[in-house]
């Protein structure tokens, strides 16, 4: 692959810059769905996978070498760095994170430690540089919001409603700072790592917050990823911030010091801009649609990438993550689309 020239669609679309084509990556696009991955993953757990650098690095680059895509991110988990500041979490088949001793007090705040990202996940820093020396696209870095590791961190593990979280940060709010302050920091270290490992790009996980109003939002949320994101600015790396169910909260994502906006399904690329978002914006195929006949999911992607490419700044990607369901093929012939469609054509 190192023999390939290096591909900055990607990097040219966070930065408003005109492309040649429509950029395009798929979240979680490493996984599942293909034949590899499902064998790598026969022979190693999950967090094994994270813990030996080869491996990380192979599982990361399989979907650019299969799909064709525009970019990498880096095969992990947003729980990755929690492990080593005491939170005892494993990856449950079927499940997801599941923690077995949640935050539930300030004490339980002031007990978790503080990450050293080269004493405590060095292996994701040493995949970073060997993917750095293998990739013909960019590598995007990534970590969970402060508010979305709260989550699962108070619930101790997936929820529906977040009941537990939202009532510890109505109740508790001298612990909740704290809490967020804790996370913030981490988030900033643990990116800033990735970046100086050789990142070319960091997307932030906000997977949950979109279960806040938008009041509670610029309350207890935006605090702190202001601070993360004008941080993270001082590298010059693009930033993206992603969640799911937030069209409500578009508006206060477009007052933050981020590149790029990542969009789920469920608010369309036209009603963005409508809102004022200025940002690149990222997304935001159903990814359901994979399983959908090709001439319905060509269609979507057509009145998605007319939309997205009304002004510079587009990237495609789906809604959320790929599922076990999708086909390879069908990511590759969607992937092929994208980059030969022309608007009106």
């Amino acid at each position: 692959m190192t023999a390939k020239p290096f591909n900055d669609t990607f990097l040219k679309a966070c930065r408003q810059e005109p492309t040649d084509h429509v950029p395009v990556w798929y979240m979680r696009q490493a996984g599942r769905y293909q034949p590899e991955y499902r064998a790598i993953r026969a022979k190693h757990t999950f967090f094994e996978m994270n813990y030996i650098p080869e491996v990380c690095a192979e599982v990361t680059r399989l979907p650019v070498e299969q799909l064709g895509v525009d970019a990498a991110i880096l095969f992990a988990d947003i729980m990755t760095p929690l492990k080593p500041i005491g939170v005892d979490v494993n990856i449950e088949s079927g499940i997801g994170p599941v923690i077995a001793n949640p935050i539930g007090s300030l004490e339980d705040v002031h007990r978790l430690g503080e990450l050293d990202p080269d004493t405590h996940v060095p292996y994701i820093m040493e995949a970073i540089k060997i993917l750095r020396q293998q990739l013909p696209v960019p590598l995007i870095g990534f970590a969970g919001a402060p508010f979305t590791l709260a989550s699962y961190m108070i619930e101790g593990g997936p929820s529906k409603h977040y009941h537990k979280t939202k009532s510890f940060m109505y109740t508790q709010p001298a612990a909740w700072e704290k809490l967020m302050e804790k996370l913030g920091t981490l988030t900033i270290t643990y990116l800033k790592a990735q970046i100086a490992a050789g990142a070319q790009a960091v997307q932030v996980f906000d997977s949950w917050v979109g279960a806040l109003n938008d009041e509670d939002y610029r309350t207890f949320i935006a605090p702190v990823m202001n601070r993360i994101l004008l941080s993270l600015r001082e590298t010059g790396v693009p930033t993206i911030y992603f969640g799911v169910g937030c069209g409500h909260l578009l508006e206060e994502w477009n007052k933050l010091p981020v590149d790029v906006v990542g969009l789920d399904w469920r608010t369309s690329i036209t009603k963005a801009r409508e809102l004022g978002v200025t940002k690149t914006l990222q997304g935001n195929l159903d990814p359901t649609l994979l399983l959908a006949p090709w001439e319905k999911l060509e269609a979507k992607a057509k009145e998605i990438l007319d939309e997205g490419t009304q002004q510079p700044g587009y990237i495609f990607n789906l809604g959320h993550g790929v599922f076990p369901d999708a086909k390879v093929e069908t990511l590759q012939k969607l992937t092929s689309f994208i980059h030969s469609y022309r608007r009106n054509a």
